[in-house]
């Protein structure tokens, strides 16, 4: 579940991100500030901003959302 969507002033870098993480199995939503935060079970959310000046927040939270490990490293640890 989703209810991060795009805004009207959002660019279309922003849309592809959520697109990217949506089909990841990643649930995104927006902090009371406007920022996205993108959650999954068993792993620490991640927070990007939600404005297109920054242009390099989208690739980096892309990156980081593609770069994620299955497990936590507190699980990898516990398995042995």
């Amino acid at each position: 579940m989703t209810t991060a969507r795009p805004r009207k002033r959002d660019n279309k870098r922003l849309k592809l991100l959520i697109d990217f993480a949506l089909k990841e199995g990643w649930a995104v939503t927006r902090t009371s500030v406007g920022h996205l935060k993108f959650t999954k079970p068993g792993l620490p959310p991640i927070y990007t901003g939600a404005t297109p000046d920054d242009l390099r927040a989208g690739l980096i939270a892309r990156a980081r959302l593609r770069h994620r490990p299955e497990t936590t490293t507190r699980e990898a640890n516990a398995n042995g």
